[in-house]
């Protein structure tokens, strides 16, 4: 460990930390940095092996319902039925291979942190400086850092100049930090930790040198991987309910064949062998087998249509996911706003302006106490703009896919609102050609440029923090004219802009009484005008507004998670519609315990200046309160929180490898509006997949009832094994599936999320399950009796109940296409339907009429009077199904008169 625990550092001053560390500004000798190395170890972080392909494999069948199907290959194959046990254990094979590509890459998310530390840094030891490897760092060296440079280790700052740090994958604010050597509040939270310098980070501007602190494990990235490392991520939704589902299922099969091997010993006086046979084969029958298939077939159709919807599925069963959830975690910058600053409003002495547009493009409105204004801009609106324009570094240019910024988004914003105004900047630039400048400095606050026009005057353009600027003014622009600065007004202003979450900038000026050619800090000293204050926001994505109502809709709440200041964070959320009071801030958290985090979780919608840890918690306390969570994250500090979600969600375009690793899902645009429609794709996954189960059951009790009964009688097996085979394997390939082609219900985002402790089928589809298993079972025995009364040959009398058994599948087909409304018909929604219907009739025909079918299979050619029979039994099972679902409705529709919670969010 190191000598001081890393939660110091910020807090102690420069000479402290070197004291502390027993090192100083010249650097480490070789032979302290040699021992400390081996008393430290490497900065790197330690990777842990992950599970081997074998294993990897071996785990895709740890599946009860893949058991039952191991057992029902091998009791089929005991049978003598070979063709039969290679179907199921081909369909075995299958999911496993689809599941180990799809899950096999967890542990890369450790490897995609571990890269983010560079390969080498600059160092001073012994007093010269040097180029070392960053895993050979140790505490106590002395780091030099410039722009451009991955920071290699956590520093404490000892000496910096005009130092900036984009830290958003640690802190997820927009916006670089300034950094500066002062000791901070041992308290503050990681993004107001001025001092420090992370491990991973990016210097955007300036530099500095740095005492190294902490290094592999101890920095704050390695305490995230560490974070990571020991968050379980959790089963989906989806497979939590086919688990459940299986052992229900499985349970029973095996009463169902133990009550046919009971009626046959003991009431029918069968042989305990001959009815041993018959309750596998039972059983064998009961099983769906293209169950699996049917599965996978669904899920990856919705992957797919996702897909179109630039919503990416890393891993297959999360395609459902999206469906169940009741609440989204979301970050703020760039996924809920455009992450492009955006100037709002303009104060001048005389008047503000409200300026319209979005993100970096040029163009917007000019307003003024709610009044569209006309062009020309007012002279001190356009000598503002032109301040910002001058005294910029930044550049602006139009690529195919829009505006692009290249520097500080600040000056960016400066940028596009002089082009708002109608300045060109080429043109400015020939009048009031510039001659000097001094960068951003986090010392000064300000950022300075000296100018010239042609006759020889000089002018010095000034921006930067509105506090310091109002030192450096003693004057005013008003009408053209300077007079006397009223500082009360102006910090007036500051506090209307900081209300309403503004990041506010001003803007000053200073002639020169003569010509010169450079600019010092003495010139920065005082005596400046000031043109006016402006106020720029990151403004929200106005389809993320849209997308945030309709999940509240749907009964899904959205909770904005953010590294950024409270009050921004508070206005954005109200711009966003997510209301829901003050936010929380991470120290907040830090301050309540579980039991009092759960109370305040129902009301609040925003949680600021939060650290990765503070996510992980939220979101295992909302899962805790019986949630369903999605995350969405860009940054290393989101990657424990987005594991351990029920479905992550990475951003694709700025979203760091690490967050992509530990995601589920990637948003390829990283908008959140996308969201909504991969809400919609899960919940019709999720319909389609309960309508494909609640087709294929029915069939697979039809046909174990048909023999349950058979038995019972003491009658003739209406349909043998090899028939059944046939009708397990020939609808699932084509009536079961064409059910995973359905388009969403009407109303589907209308409908508040499942309840998680909902089956996969409700007490009301078990009931038709059963009574359509009945149905079936009802028309195949009754037909093969029918036929045995009229005296007709048992292949002809098992032809017609096989034939039976699949018209009723088919009349019924058209029912499951809506769980609870009325039968659809429809071609143009769902063409599958009726393309899988018309291939089935060839089949069955060739089954019945084919003579090498015929022998295979036992079957017998029917005439026309037997067909219509066979029609008959689909439409009898089709009309019933519609009068069972008729009655249930008007049932439901009295129990709850006004479908309590159809649309209504849930309470959080």
């Amino acid at each position: 460990m190191p000598p001081a625990a890393p939660q110091d550092w910020h807090a102690r001053s420069p000479q402290q930390c070197l004291e502390q560390l027993h090192s100083h500004a010249a650097g480490l000798s070789v032979e302290e940095a040699e021992r400390r190395l081996r008393q430290y170890g490497p900065n790197l972080l330690p990777e842990t092996a992950g599970p081997g392909w074998f294993r990897r494999l071996l785990h895709q069948f740890h599946n009860l319902l893949i058991y039952v199907l191991l057992g029902a290959a091998l009791l089929v194959g005991l049978l003598g039925h070979r063709l039969d046990a290679l179907v199921i254990l081909g369909v075995v094979l299958i999911n496993a291979l689809v599941g180990f590509i799809q899950e096999g890459k967890a542990e890369q998310a450790m490897r995609s942190i571990r890269k983010l530390l560079t390969h080498d840094s600059r160092v001073r030891r012994n007093g010269a400086s040097q180029s070392l490897s960053a895993e050979q760092l140790v505490p106590g060296d002395i780091v030099l850092l410039e722009a451009g440079d991955r920071v290699p280790a956590d520093l404490r700052l000892i000496d910096c100049r005009d130092l900036r740090i984009d830290e958003a994958m640690l802190t997820g604010e927009s916006l670089p930090a300034d950094k500066d050597c002062a000791a901070v509040d041992r308290a503050a939270s990681l993004g107001d930790r001025h001092g420090m310098a992370y491990s991973g980070t990016l210097v955007s501007a300036g530099n500095a040198t740095g005492v190294v602190v902490a290094t592999g494990q101890q920095t704050e990235l390695g305490h995230i991987s560490g974070l990571l490392s020991r968050v379980e991520s959790l089963q989906t939704p989806l497979l939590a309910d086919m688990q459940r589902f299986a052992r229900q299922l499985t349970v029973a099969i095996l009463l169902l064949a133990a009550l046919t091997f009971l009626i046959g010993v003991f009431w029918r006086d069968y042989s305990p062998s001959e009815m041993l046979m018959a309750a596998v084969g039972l059983a064998v029958a009961a099983i769906p087998e293209g169950l699996p298939a049917v599965l996978t077939i669904v899920l990856a159709l919705g992957v797919q249509r996702m897909a179109r919807h630039r919503a990416i599925i890393r891993r297959l069963p999360a395609v459902e996911s999206l469906g169940a959830v009741t609440v989204i975690c979301s970050d703020k910058t760039g996924t809920l706003t455009r992450n492009e600053m955006t100037v709002q409003q303009v104060f001048t002495t005389a008047h503000s302006y409200q300026i319209g547009g979005v993100g970096y493009e040029p163009t917007g409105s000019l307003s003024r106490e709610g009044c569209l204004l006309a062009p020309p801009p007012a002279d001190d609106l356009l000598e503002l703009a032109r301040a910002g324009l001058l005294a910029n570094s930044a550049s602006l240019r139009l690529a195919a896919e829009g505006w692009q910024i290249s520097g500080d988004p600040t000056e960016a914003a400066l940028l596009t609102l002089a082009g708002k105004l109608g300045l060109d900047g080429a043109h400015e630039l020939s009048r009031l050609p510039r001659v000097d400048s001094i960068p951003f400095s986090p010392e000064l606050r300000c950022t300075a440029s000296l100018h010239h026009d042609h006759s020889g005057h000089g002018l010095i353009y000034l921006f930067g923090a509105p506090e310091r600027l109002l030192e450096l003014c003693n004057r005013q622009l008003r009408d053209g004219n300077a007079e006397r600065l009223d500082p009360r007004a102006w910090h007036a202003r500051l506090h209307e802009g900081a209300a309403d979450g503004l990041r506010m900038i001003g803007l000053a000026m200073r002639p020169l009484p003569a010509p010169q050619s450079q600019l010092d800090y003495a010139d920065l000293k005082g005596d400046f005008i000031l043109l006016g204050l402006v106020g720029m926001l990151d403004p929200p994505r106005e389809e993320a507004i849209a997308a945030i109502a309709e999940c509240r809709s749907a009964g899904i709440a959205v909770k904005m998670i953010t590294g950024d200041h409270a009050a921004t964070a508070a206005v954005i959320a109200e711009r966003l519609g997510l209301g829901g009071g003050m936010p929380l801030t991470g120290t907040d958290l830090d301050q309540l315990d579980d039991a009092a985090l759960d109370t305040r979780l129902s009301d609040t919608t925003v949680f600021a200046r939060t650290n990765p840890a503070h996510k992980l918690r939220l979101v295992e306390r909302l899962q805790a309160r019986g949630e369903r969570v999605a995350m969405t994250g860009d940054g290393v500090n989101d990657a424990p929180a987005l594991k351990r979600a029920d479905i992550g969600i990475a951003m694709g375009i700025k979203g760091t490898e690490a967050a992509k690793e530990a995601a589920q899902m990637v948003l390829a645009d990283d908008n959140f509006a996308t969201l909504t429609h991969a809400v919609e794709e899960g919940r019709t996954v999720y319909d389609n997949l309960r309508k494909s189960i609640l087709f294929i059951l029915p069939t697979s009790a039809g046909e174990a009832l048909v023999l349950l009964f058979a038995i019972a009688l003491g009658l003739t097996l209406p349909i043998t094994p090899l028939q059944i085979l046939w009708v397990n394997m020939i609808t699932a390939v084509t009536l079961s599936l064409a059910l995973a082609f359905e388009p969403a219900e009407d109303n589907l985002m209308q409908r508040p999320p499942r309840d998680p402790a909902e089956p996969l089928l409700s007490g009301q589809l078990l009931w038709r399950l059963l009574f359509v298993g009945l149905l079936l079972t009802g028309a195949s025995l009754g037909l093969f009796l029918y036929a045995q009364q009229l005296g007709l040959p048992l292949d002809v009398a098992r032809t017609l109940a096989v034939n039976a058994l699949v018209a009723g599948e088919t009349g019924y087909l058209f029912c499951a296409r809506r769980l609870h409304g009325p039968a659809s018909f429809g071609l143009r929604d769902n063409p599958m339907v009726w393309a899988m219907v018309a291939l089935l009739l060839p089949l069955q025909l060739a089954f019945s009429h084919w003579a090498p079918l015929q022998a295979l299979f036992g079957t017998a050619a029917l005439d026309a009077q037997g067909w219509t029979l066979v029609a008959a039994c689909g439409l009898a099972v089709m009309l019933l199904v519609e009068l069972e679902k008729w009655l249930m409705r008007r049932l439901w529709s009295k129990r709850r008169p006004l479908a309590v919670g159809a649309g209504q969010p849930r309470s959080h």
